[in-house]
């Protein structure tokens, strides 16, 4: 084997090492990248209720979720389960025969998942309805979502814990 060989054999034993790594780091991180969801924690009247939200691309047909007939709370997650562009967050309250929106949060990109806190993402929120002097306090976190599907969607059936 002469110089030229052996030097065309140790670029390419370097660009297959380099490959190696490359696909080492990027493949875990994307084939096995856990789905994520928002989780909310809402309190008001002294009822606490836990909210899942998962991310979409409608985001029209996400439901206002009742809370106590006096507020109304829900969460749009833009993306997919790996790569969620946006959340915004609305809260609204009820005055006499309509809803009025109270509070919008919006959060961008980069996100992490962060299991240290209930309100990891967006802190606690107190909002207070002008007519109704009625207070809900919020707080949400991003979650690597649990491997086995729930049997119900919790925005739809909320927990309630007294």
């Amino acid at each position: 084997m002469n110089w030229t060989e052996r030097s065309a054999n140790c670029r390419l034993r370097n660009w297959l090492l380099g490959l190696v790594i490359l696909l080492q780091i990027w493949l875990p991180s994307t084939l096995f990248a856990a789905p994520l969801l928002l989780r909310c924690e809402i309190s008001q009247d002294g009822e606490t209720r836990i909210l899942d939200f998962t991310p979409g691309s409608d985001p029209y047909g996400v439901e206002a979720t009742d809370i106590n007939g006096k507020f109304r709370f829900k969460a749009i997650i833009i993306g997919n389960e790996e790569d969620i562009e946006s959340i915004k967050i609305y809260t609204y309250y009820r005055e006499q025969h309509q809803v009025v929106l109270l509070h919008e949060a919006r959060y961008m990109p980069p996100f992490e998942p962060d299991e240290s806190s209930f309100a990891a993402l967006t802190g606690v929120n107190y909002l207070y309805s002008p007519s109704l002097e009625q207070e809900l306090q919020y707080g949400c976190a991003l979650l690597e979502a649990p491997e086995a599907p729930l049997e119900a969607p919790l925005e739809t059936s909320p927990e309630v814990h007294p």
